[in-house]
């Protein structure tokens, strides 16, 4: 198997930026991402999202829009026919049942966290971040910058899901924006 590179490789700095003494904002490069993706035909939603619920050691899929997380992983419902499976091998399917896809090499896994960072985020993505409106364990697709992004608020704060072709030009904007709120990149 190939040894994954950080798409920020030779442009990742450790240490803080922007506004002296203060750090509203965390920004951390994920590496070791596990990402499948897995896809059910209408007449198999409910057989593939208990195999897939099973393999992530959660209790029930999740919903359109919802993350389950459980001994083995997370089950991200990201479409009405697909969950993203975090941290957990896919269930095998027949291809009668469904589909899988590999995407850890696909993605740029970055964690957000911090008083700021549901700011830092909204300055950038159309979602209502709010606790009320945008709870632990509430999942979206969203653009930043025209790109498709995911994300996923989780109990460690939000974890977003770039390509990993625009992984690079959407840190430096993020990175940039976080300044003003004082950045630690970890």
């Amino acid at each position: 198997m190939a040894e994954r590179v950080s798409a920020l490789a030779g442009h990742y700095s450790i240490g803080h930026a922007g506004t002296a003494g203060e750090t509203g904002v965390s920004l951390c490069d994920m590496h070791g991402l596990i990402l499948h993706q897995v896809a059910a035909w209408p007449a198999t939603l409910v057989a593939v999202g208990e195999k897939a619920a099973r393999e992530a050691a959660v209790e029930a899929a999740p919903g359109p829009g919802r993350a389950a997380v459980g001994k083995r992983g997370a089950l991200l419902r990201i479409e009405p026919l697909k969950w993203w499976m975090f941290g957990a091998a896919a269930p095998a399917l027949s291809a009668e049942e469904g589909a899988t896809l590999d995407l850890s090499h696909s993605r740029t896994h970055l964690r957000i966290e911090g008083p700021q960072a549901a700011s830092l985020i909204n300055r950038h993505l159309p979602i209502d971040l709010r606790e009320t409106a945008f709870p632990v364990g509430t999942v979206a697709a969203s653009v930043l910058h025209h790109v498709g992004v995911t994300l996923w608020r989780s109990q460690d704060g939000f974890e977003l899901f770039l390509p990993r072709g625009f992984a690079l030009s959407l840190w430096e904007v993020l990175l940039e924006g976080a300044a003003q709120f004082g950045a630690e990149v970890l």
